[in-house]
């Protein structure tokens, strides 16, 4: 698993046990309605949904978020050619102060690729 990846998957991990051992209702809640909601089912598929949280993301300029977005669209199976236009029209949306986080995108994505060819 490359560094970038590595290093991300591992601190959200760490950090959801301990927030989560708090036992708060509110943030279980929220933690819930957010896996549930990428969830297959509905009128939109997985991939769908990804990339609707790839784009909100991005226009947000949350990187975290969009690392999120980017590893669960590649285990889903999106193409880099997805994401790009996804990405794309998320600079359009969110205007050129998205640009630095277009770039980190960019780059923890060829992390994800380059962890399943490597």
């Amino acid at each position: 698993m490359s560094n970038i990846v590595k290093e991300y998957n591992e601190y959200r991990s760490k950090m959801n046990e301990k927030i989560l051992a708090q036992n708060n209702k509110i943030t279980k809640r929220i933690f819930n309605l957010d896996t549930n909601a990428y969830a297959d089912g509905g009128s939109l598929d997985k991939k769908t949904k990804e990339l609707i949280g790839l784009a909100a993301s991005a226009v947000l300029r949350c990187d975290d978020c969009i690392r999120y977005h980017l590893e669960s669209s590649y285990k889903a199976g999106v193409t880099k050619d997805q994401v790009m236009d996804t990405l794309g029209i998320s600079t359009l949306i969110g205007g050129t102060i998205v640009i630095p986080h277009l770039r980190r995108a960019y780059e923890f994505w060829e992390a994800l690729e380059n962890e399943t060819q490597g």
